[in-house]
């Protein structure tokens, strides 16, 4: 699967198998959502009786495979090889349908002081995306 900026536009040959990511989330440019950040906390919820994947999209099921353990929202973005924004849009869809759970990261324990080393581990990871 090629990215969806591996292209040029004005490539005509290129156009047959790309799909633009505004066509993937509708036309939709922006989140319903203004609580998903890079670091949200994306969890599949457990599946019940209903079909697991009827009317969704490819990416959809993509990010439901993905979040069978909590997964941040930056590494969502990535397995996709879609635009945050956009995958912002499509993990809102997934909240909608309670398919998907969000949580801001846990916090440090009271009286105990973050670990500046991972911190600095994440943020370095953040930056190469």
């Amino acid at each position: 699967m090629s990215h969806w900026a591996d292209v040029s536009p004005d490539d005509d040959d290129a156009e047959e198998g790309l799909v633009r990511p505004y066509t993937i989330t509708h036309g939709r440019t922006a989140s319903a959502r203004d609580d998903l950040t890079l670091i949200t906390v994306i969890a599949t919820v457990a599946p019940d009786e209903r079909p697991v994947d009827r009317g969704l999209q490819p990416e959809h099921r993509q990010i439901l495979r993905q979040c069978r353990a909590p997964v941040a929202l930056a590494e969502v973005a990535a397995g996709l090889n879609l635009p945050v924004a956009v995958t912002k849009i499509l993990v809102g869809d997934l909240i909608a349908l309670d398919r998907v759970t969000a949580r801001p990261p846990l916090k440090v324990a009271a009286g105990q002081e973050a670990d500046m080393s991972l911190l600095q581990a994440v943020k370095d990871a953040l930056l190469r995306l």
